[in-house]
């Protein structure tokens, strides 16, 4: 009797360790043998969460440029260090009260408190909700109409958008030269309406010959747009963007065919302090608010070390952002740069320091030095994932989403991860597999970039922390698989997420 318990006690101690042999041999396999990823460097690690288990490693050690992962360290310590229940606020004031006769007789302030609600995204996220109009003044409406209703009446100065909580520094990183134009490198600012962007659509015109039409959303110009995009006959469309170094000039040229559905870019605005004041101050106006002066920004710039200014010494109108855990739940849903950047900068002001990248970036080497990952397994040089230069290794990510299941915001912090196959950047990935909702992850994607890490419900190990970063690959590779002998065209994507099916079955 005593022999059988043996051999039993044996056969249950094996059965892990052959399992996660096999795991490894698997993984190996699919990765030696894409085509997709024969160029490229891969590194991956996997943990066991329930007792922190290494079950598959190849090159965890080595430092990747992560992409948007970067935003699982950034949003964890927000979490942290912020609480889920942390606000932020905008504010209208002065300096002086408002006089006889609703007469402010100096400038008004619209100071920015970093809160990237102030479009109109809806809140909290729902993935299958009906999309509601993002570009929207609603928040600067709502605040006109507090002024209005404080019984302002004129403005003898200017007015003034203030966003000067953080340092201007509007493309951190180093990002790439092209980014600020984009909307995905909108300038980081205190001050956040529509994400810092705006849309910009044409369409071809009725005649052949004559310009095409040009449509803002939202209908508000701040900037001079130099339009010479042509309506033709036939032929493809060609468009050409540039903004000048001022942001206060769009140059558009090119061709569009009659037949042309219509072309839509998103792009970032040149000085997103000025446009909110601009903004305000028209809202003001059409309530038959008479401001004498004009819209202007007002920054603080590296070499000024005060911590944030102090409060206004009469607040008119405020708006408070919803709680941080939705803000968050946003940032890394839909992979948003400029959310992540304010969060960065916010830690530093909240605990008393300048709101700036340095100051944030060393925020983030004391929470990291905190749990345990070595200053030799990262090198971040932002806090999105924009810069090629940010780097990290997949062992320092895996340490980073350990030590998170361990703590208090646990619940909180998983929900915040894209769902695969169903919400946020994994929406539309995992097709056919309804098993992928085991996987809550972090996507990253720059040119030649390709990363996911998160967490994953499998079948033999419970559930495992995971990164797979890929670097140097091209999206699409030849000789990938085969179906019914005709070789088929898979993307490095679609081999990371088969990599992940293989692990959790």
């Amino acid at each position: 009797m005593r022999g059988l318990l043996a051999v039993v006690v044996a056969v249950v101690l094996t059965v892990p360790l052959a399992s996660a042999a096999d795991l490894e041999s698997k993984l190996d396999r699919m990765v030696n043998g894409s085509v997709a990823l024969s160029h490229g460097f891969v590194g991956m690690q996997v943990v066991r969460l329930r007792d922190g288990r290494e079950l598959y490693a190849r090159n965890s050690e080595k430092l990747f440029v992560p992409a948007s992962n970067m935003k699982l360290f950034t949003t964890a310590l927000a979490l942290s260090r912020l609480g889920p229940d942390y606000r932020l606020t905008t504010q209208v004031g002065a300096e002086i009260p408002i006089g006889a006769a609703g007469t402010l007789a100096g400038d008004l302030e619209l100071v920015g408190g970093g809160d990237p609600s102030l479009s109109g995204r809806d809140y909290p996220y729902r993935s299958h909700a009906a999309p509601a109009a993002f570009y929207s003044f609603r928040a600067i409406e709502e605040l006109a109409d507090q002024l209005a209703g404080s019984g302002l009446k004129r403005v003898e100065g200017s007015i003034i958008g203030d966003d000067r909580r953080y340092v201007w520094d509007p493309q951190p990183g180093p990002w790439s030269s092209d980014s600020a134009t984009q909307d995905y490198g909108a300038p980081v600012s205190a001050l956040i309406i529509n994400d810092n962007t705006f849309s910009l659509t044409l369409e071809p015109a009725e005649r052949v010959g004559d310009l095409a039409r040009l449509i803002l959303a939202p209908p508000f110009e701040n900037l001079a747009i130099d339009n010479r995009v042509v309506t033709t006959r036939g032929g493809a469309r060609k468009i050409e963007l540039y903004r000048s170094p001022s942001g206060r000039e769009l140059h558009v040229w090119g061709v569009m065919p009659k037949s042309d559905p219509g072309y839509t870019e998103a792009l970032a605005i040149g000085d997103p302090a000025l446009y909110a004041a601009e903004v305000l101050r028209d809202a003001l106006v059409r309530r038959g608010i008479q401001v004498d002066g004009a819209a202007v920004a007002r920054h603080r710039f590296t070499d000024e070390i005060e911590p944030a200014p102090s409060k206004l010494n009469f607040v008119l109108a405020s708006h408070r952002s919803p709680p941080l855990l939705e803000l968050l739940q946003v940032a890394d849903k839909v992979s948003q740069n400029l959310h992540t950047e304010v969060f960065l900068r916010e830690v530093a002001v909240a605990a008393g320091h300048q709101g700036s990248l340095a100051a944030g970036l060393a925020a983030m080497d004391e929470f990291l030095a905190s749990i345990g990952v070595s200053s030799d397994e990262y090198q971040f040089t932002d806090g999105s994932g924009l810069s090629h230069n940010t780097l990290v290794a997949p062992l320092a990510i895996t340490k980073l989403l350990v030590h998170m299941d361990q703590s208090p915001y646990r619940e909180q912090w998983v929900n915040l991860l894209p769902i695969g196959g169903e919400d946020g950047t994994l929406q539309t990935r995992f097709a056919g597999h309804p098993e992928a909702r085991a996987i809550h992850a972090k996507t990253g994607t720059l040119d030649h970039v390709r990363a996911l890490s998160g967490y994953a419900d499998t079948a033999l190990y419970g559930r495992v922390a995971f990164s797979l970063l890929v670097n140097n690959v091209e999206e699409f590779g030849t000789g990938a698989t085969e179906t019914s002998g005709v070789t088929q065209r898979m993307s490095a994507t679609r081999v990371i997420d088969e990599l992940l099916l293989a692990l959790i079955h």
